[in-house]
């Protein structure tokens, strides 16, 4: 009897500490708390492990803070230039200012004005044009990827870096540690050799025993010579070409940046080498001159468990509250908080025109239920969703009115909100905006709109896997 007693005791222990450590978060905490009902203990150290949020997390962020704040002193040559944007630019916004100071508000985040922006649609035209680029490299090649893979367009972009770093250009490496836990010591000692710099943000094992392996690097940068940047949603590998045969075409979304906001970029990419290598680089040649004519406003949010903001999901929440006509998302995993969710259900009961693109074919079959759980309450306001059929969509995208479009790394859930390192790319002219609503348009031609009648008469069997993901869903 007393044995019963004591395993009561440590049962109870267990849930009061999911409690205490996940109060702020109710989902989160109830996926937990599912997981120790169903594997007492084991569920326990599981979650030492992987979560214990209040404790971990204070931890990365005291580092990151640290970070930032040596490297502002780099970032203050930070281009801002004429704050005036022409009058066709700036009439959208006239009526905007609580949304435009918001986004020109985000600490470490500020909009620019002197750019040139190029929308590359899909791999075919991202992988070219950043290796055209490295290969006009001067003086320094910056290259930082969730995942990097060693087959034939890892490779690819393993020889110019190795070729640039023989020829004197200096080449920094970063790699997450669980997006790229399967490239071989090999590929990564054979750009080491040639001289470049590369580190692993958070390898696997440290990660573990540190009690962080649920912190990701999820960023995806280039940066050459200061003066030519790229951001979005495209990692490095062959299935980004349609090489993966379970998935098929691969459609993606990067932009093409220069001037001002590549210096954002830059400081983004400065504070993770400082996080993952603990140098800080301080030489004014990271920020040179440029003589861009561009007048295209842009702006670099960045977002992480080293921030007190969590910047990515105020700017998707203030600019899905301020949609007044259409707006227009894609994502492949859409597991929206509460916040988000709202903001979606009230923009479509008032009229917005919500139009949702996300995978039919995807890379996670339990993303999908977890999705799928969130679709009949939408459908219900008014939102529409539309499954991709040509293949895996990965573009992280979303349009609102003539406004204001954002291309980056974020999906629509709360890993990518409240967990993982992101950085998105806000722009705001009309060329580029035109651009990508069109892709968006020409995408829907490859969809299956989900109707409301049919979706409600789904299995039994489909609702609870839907419900489980649900559950589990603040976990992935």
């Amino acid at each position: 009897m007393l044995w019963l007693v004591i395993a009561l005791l440590l049962f109870i222990l267990q849930i009061l500490t999911i409690l205490i450590g996940e109060f702020r978060h109710p989902p989160k905490a109830m996926a937990w708390l599912f997981i120790l009902f169903i594997i007492p203990v084991v569920g326990c150290v599981m979650y030492y492990f992987l979560a214990k949020e209040y404790n971990r997390r204070r931890k990365v962020r005291r580092r990151g803070l640290s970070a930032r704040s040596d490297i502002r002193l780099v970032g203050s040559k930070l281009k801002a230039s004429d704050p005036e944007w022409d009058d066709n630019q700036f009439k959208n916004w006239r009526h905007e200012q609580r949304l435009f100071a918001l986004l020109n508000n985000i600490p470490g985040s500020q909009v620019t004005y002197r750019n040139e922006i190029e929308v590359l649609t899909n791999a075919s035209e991202a992988y070219p044009a950043m290796l055209e680029a490295m290969e006009q490299a001067n003086d320094h090649i910056h290259f930082e990827f969730y995942t990097i893979r060693d087959d034939g367009v890892g490779k690819q972009f393993q020889d110019v870096l190795i070729r640039k770093a023989r020829e004197g250009v200096k080449v920094r490496c970063i790699f997450d540690g669980i997006g790229s836990y399967q490239l071989s010591s090999k590929f990564t000692d054979e750009l080491k050799q040639a001289g470049c710099e590369v580190y692993f943000f958070l390898p696997i094992m440290i990660a573990f025993f540190n009690q962080r392996i649920n912190y990701r690097n999820h960023r995806k940068i280039v940066v050459v010579d200061g003066l030519k940047g790229f951001v979005g949603g495209i990692n490095i590998g062959d299935e980004y070409l349609g090489g993966n045969p379970k998935l098929g075409f691969w459609r993606d979304t990067h932009l093409k940046l220069e001037g001002d906001v590549v210096y954002s970029l830059q400081h983004t990419f400065l504070v993770d080498w400082l996080f993952v290598s603990g140098n800080r680089l301080t030489d004014t040649s990271l920020f040179p001159e440029h003589e861009c004519r561009g007048r295209k406003p842009a702006q670099i949010i960045d977002s992480g468990p080293d921030a007190h903001w969590d910047a990515i999901l105020e700017m998707y929440f203030g600019a899905i509250t301020a949609a007044k006509k259409r707006l227009y998302i894609t994502t492949p995993y859409f597991i929206p908080d509460a916040s988000i969710c709202m903001g979606l259900k009230t923009a479509a009961i008032s009229g917005v025109d919500v139009r949702i693109i996300f995978p039919q074919k995807s890379d996670s079959s339990i993303v999908n239920y977890a999705s799928m759980s969130y679709f009949e309450e939408l459908l219900q306001a008014g939102v529409r969703f539309y499954a991709y059929q040509k293949g895996f969509i990965h573009a992280k995208v979303m349009l609102i009115d003539n406004l204001l479009g954002t291309v980056g790394t974020a999906n629509v859930d709360m890993r990518s909100f409240y967990s993982n390192f992101e950085l998105n790319a806000v722009v705001y002219d009309r060329e580029t905006l035109h651009r990508l609503e069109s892709d968006f348009l020409h995408d829907l031609k490859d969809c299956r709109e989900i109707k409301l009648e049919a979706f409600e008469k789904r299995s039994r069997w489909q609702k609870i896997k839907e419900v489980m993901g649900r559950i589990l869903s603040p976990l992935y």
